[in-house]
């Protein structure tokens, strides 16, 4: 969809035709607040702002022409390929002020809800346990962006946005602006941004050590030799040859059982005769990610992160069991489990306070707290009970992670 008014021009695909009448003729520094929504920014280069239109949040960031259509159109090919990154929107150019001299131009995206910047995540000292898990999500988002073909150049926590994932976390690239897209990431490439990853997060780490954030049992240097150590074991995993015995067939179901449980789908296994002897070499090709994410979407509709599809689909399966449906085909098993037990949990929770947290991980974080209590009362206290204890004691003191929307 393009729109000219001219020389101002908008291209790409908004929902909202209010995009256009947002005050483009003065710089996104200088917008007036009525326009904006104040939400957690990460260190940027560039001007950034959050526009609420139409009870949806976008992010705009002032940048030259060209760079604004390239990351565009990377973004764009990086959603069509299922990449964890952020949606785009549109491209605003031919901007100008009131008195007729240029402005940079814009790219849109649309916010990613429940998402935050390493920043609010971390605020506070922050514990070795967090950083972890944060540098994990970091290192996954790598690999998955490298076996798409996806050279990025500025690996860093600044360009990155998290979302909360069961007990870890999930990383989205937000800064596509250095990338490049190829149908198969070179060796050369993919080493070049590993090493580009670690001094991008030395650097980061000194910083938040310089602000007396960091815990002081965390050497910054090793944060950053740990990311690319946890990037390659991972890299290996997916992307290594397997050397077994003619007679260790099952040894390929295992390795296909142990990448799934990663998280990863594989399409097919590469196996050929190593020459002169009765072993066999075996390659896995990984098509995706989100084994788990695919299984829970395809029986529910709920579209959620890989580790909370993983603990839901745990539930699901102990649903199953406790109701004594092993036999029973798993589509109505899931119907039945959507129905009974996930719905009206979610649905227990007070409207105005849904906003903490997302459906899955409010779900994942009532069976943490039904564990808990239970193992404190020595009997299983149920769902029901702990869905409202965990109301009371723990979701009304967390805040909303939602991007909070005035009232019009």
């Amino acid at each position: 969809m393009r729109i000219d008014a001219m020389p101002l021009q908008l291209t790409g695909t908004p929902s909202d035709p209010d995009l256009i009448r947002l005050p483009w003729d003065i710089p996104l520094e200088n917008w007036p607040d009525h326009h904006l929504v104040a939400l957690p920014r990460g260190i940027s280069r560039h001007v950034v702002r959050f526009a609420r239109l139409s009870g949806k949040v976008y992010a705009i960031k002032e940048i030259s022409e060209h760079y604004a259509k390239r990351e565009y159109r990377l973004l764009w090919d990086l959603n069509r390929l299922d990449a964890p990154a952020v949606e785009p929107v549109a491209v605003v150019t031919g901007r100008t002020d009131a008195d007729g001299e240029p402005l940079d131009s814009a790219l849109v995206t649309e916010h990613l809800q429940f998402s935050l910047p390493y920043r609010a995540v971390m605020s506070g000292t922050i514990r070795p346990e967090t950083l972890t898990r944060l540098l994990d999500a970091l290192a996954v988002l790598l690999v998955r962006l490298h076996l798409t073909g996806f050279y990025w150049g500025d690996c860093s926590l600044s360009n990155v946005l998290f979302r909360r994932d069961a007990d870890s976390f999930a990383a989205y690239l937000v800064d596509a602006e250095t990338g490049e897209l190829h149908p198969m990431i070179s060796e050369g490439q993919r080493l070049h941004d590993i090493d580009v990853a670690h001094v991008n997060l030395f650097g980061e780490m000194l910083d938040l050590q310089a602000g007396e954030l960091l815990h002081s049992s965390i050497d910054p240097e090793e944060v950053a030799d740990s990311v690319c150590a946890r990037y390659h074991r991972l890299w290996g995993e997916l992307t290594s040859d397997e050397i077994i015995e003619e007679v260790d067939w099952h040894r390929i179901d295992q390795r296909i059982r142990k990448l799934n449980d990663l998280g990863f789908d594989v399409a097919e296994m590469m196996v050929r005769r190593k020459a002169g002897t009765g072993r066999l070499v075996v390659r896995p090709k990984v098509v995706d990610a989100g084994h788990h994410q695919h299984r829970l979407f395809r029986l529910t509709g709920l579209d959620v992160e890989e580790n909370q599809a993983r603990r839901l689909l745990n539930d699901l399966d102990a649903f199953r069991v406790a109701r004594g449906l092993r036999h029973e085909d798993e589509a109505v098993v899931a119907h039945r489990w959507l129905a009974e037990v996930f719905q009206p949990t979610i649905e227990a929770v007070p409207a105005n306070m849904r906003r903490k947290l997302e459906p899955a991980q409010l779900f994942h974080e009532v069976l943490d707290h039904r564990w808990f209590i239970s193992e404190k009362a020595g009997q299983d206290v149920g769902l029901p009970a702990s869905t409202e204890s965990y109301v009371k004691n723990v979701l009304v003191h967390k805040p909303d992670e939602k991007a909070l929307l005035p009232d019009e």
